[in-house]
């Protein structure tokens, strides 16, 4: 899992040839059917009860960052407890089974020690971009010790433990882009993933404000902002409306959606015109690990980022006038023309 991922909103998130966010009930069925571990599973001793329990929302560390995940399962397994978790919008590829020691309280210190890991990961690696850069002495060898190095190379790689070789071939490649989600945003992608999955909820089609008006207000607000019209800006918005057009149907639906989808978005009729912010926020999860495959310079990087984070708190500013509170029964989420 990358920066960008759970913690900062993506999920899964998001994820990766990615079954469209599966649905949350089968992800907790399939734990509940295929998930115990390969050595076997034992009863939990009722005389010592688990710290945390099935269902609870908690957080989880994976490598040095800190994400949301729900408990599916716990049981003792070789006189320890152990749980069953599946990471918050995302896909339940990464669900697995995880010691005591690797959990946390959903409380509000922990949530900002979360916060705080994830700063401090996107210092490092911004850090780590930048050095990378600068030309040193010991960037230009011989022939003869590039051959040495190759050589060696193998060697090395023997050092590296299996369970983590496992890992890099799992994970997809990561982005450079990396996008620090608000909390209202967090929670606002957690219950819209209940809504859906959990509650049998969609929501109501056709938005207003749909995806174009908001993109819309967004240009007019940093057109009053600036005092002009920024045309890098502009440019964003309408790659961010290219890439939600053609994203939701693949990425960011749920499977209950997708007869919805298909009644309501027609021929020559674009999705942007139809979905409104909830969908667009799942956009936003998904970029980093769309971009990763499009070659940029750290500069027009760092710019983007910086945009697309501004977009975020507009997002937030707007919330309540942007999102839905709830969402409809199935039979009611299409509105009678």
């Amino acid at each position: 899992m990358g920066s960008s991922n759970p913690s900062d909103g993506a999920v899964p998130k998001e994820e990766e040839e990615d079954e469209e966010m599966a649905n949350g009930d089968a992800a907790e069925a399939e734990a509940e059917a295929d998930g115990s571990p390969s050595d076997g599973s034992g009863s939990p001793d009722s005389s010592t009860p688990p710290p945390f329990s099935e269902g609870e929302k908690v957080l989880a560390f994976h490598g040095p960052l800190i994400y949301e995940a729900k408990i599916q399962k716990a049981e003792v397994l070789e006189g320890k407890w152990k749980f069953f978790v599946h990471y918050l919008g995302w896909n339940k590829n990464w669900d697995e089974w995880v010691a005591v020691d690797r959990l946390l309280k959903h409380t509000k210190e922990n949530v900002a020690k979360q916060e705080e890991l994830a700063k401090e990961s996107q210092l490092q690696e911004k850090s780590k971009s930048r050095s990378s850069q600068k030309p040193s002495k010991t960037d230009v060898k011989p022939e003869k010790e590039d051959a040495k190095n190759q050589g060696s190379k193998g060697k090395k790689r023997k050092s590296v433990p299996p369970s983590e070789e496992k890992e890099k071939e799992k994970k997809p490649q990561e982005s450079p882009l990396m996008l620090q989600f608000p909390l209202t945003l967090k929670k606002q992608l957690v219950d819209d993933a209940e809504f859906v999955t959990q509650l049998g909820k969609l929501v109501k089609l056709p938005r207003s404000p749909n995806v174009d008006d908001i993109l819309k207000k967004y240009l007019e607000h940093r057109t009053k902002k600036d005092g002009m019209i920024n045309e890098s800006v502009s440019e964003i918005l309408k790659g961010l409306r290219c890439y939600f057009d053609k994203a939701l149907p693949v990425l960011l639906l749920y499977n209950k959606e997708k007869a919805q989808y298909n009644d309501m978005v027609k021929e020559d009729v674009s999705p942007s015109t139809i979905y409104g912010a909830e969908h667009l926020l799942r956009l936003f999860v998904k970029l980093p690990e769309l971009l990763s495959h499009v070659s940029m310079e750290e500069e027009a990087l760092t710019k983007l980022q910086k945009r697309l984070l501004d977009f975020l708190k507009f997002m937030q500013k707007n919330q309540s006038l942007f999102f839905l509170p709830s969402y409809d029964t199935l039979k009611g989420a299409v509105k009678s023309e």
